[in-house]
């Protein structure tokens, strides 16, 4: 057993988050203005992003960035970052890189990820940074692919690929 596995000492982790509002509600605005919203803190962040400690960084158009810190907390039984987490990040830039393209009015949500990793992560792996790219942007469907890369080695994590439904809001 490690000597994490043999300590009775009890960690905490604490976040907090402001009440998510629905994109609807939040006034005419593209995906694009809802992101750099966020980006320019006059939006909340989705509270998940909180809860798993990752954060939007980056938008362009057809693209968004973000980067999360691994740690203990989001350990699995053996000993690495629970692959929910990579799936999380991956899911989050994927989305948010087609959400750059929708016009007022639209939204979408994922079908379909793909995922695909490489090499695994632990509590000690440096900070992660997604990066995603939309790939295809059509009336009821898009697509886009992601790398997660480590920022201080530049090394490949994971990558994916997503379909996502696009769908009228309200």
């Amino acid at each position: 057993m490690t000597e994490a596995a043999n300590s009775s000492e009890l960690r905490t982790r604490t976040h907090t988050w402001q009440p998510p509002r629905p994109w609807s509600e939040l006034g005419p605005s593209s995906g694009m203005e809802l992101l750099q919203g966020i980006l320019k803190q006059e939006i909340p962040e989705p509270p998940i992003a909180g809860t798993l400690g990752f954060h939007l960084v980056e938008v362009g158009e057809g693209t968004a960035a973000f980067e999360g810190d691994p740690g203990e907390h989001l350990l699995n039984p053996m000993g690495s970052v629970h692959g929910g987490f990579v799936a999380t990040l991956l899911d989050s830039a994927l989305g948010s890189a087609i959400a750059t393209l929708l016009p007022q009015g639209r939204a979408y949500t994922t079908m379909q990820l793909n995922v695909h990793m490489v090499r695994p992560v632990f509590a000690t792996t440096p900070r992660l940074r997604c990066e995603a790219t939309t790939v295809h942007l059509g009336r009821t469907t898009a697509t886009a692919e992601a790398r997660l890369l480590g920022t201080t080695d530049g090394r490949l994590y994971a990558h994916a690929t997503t379909t996502c439904a696009v769908f009228a809001t309200g």
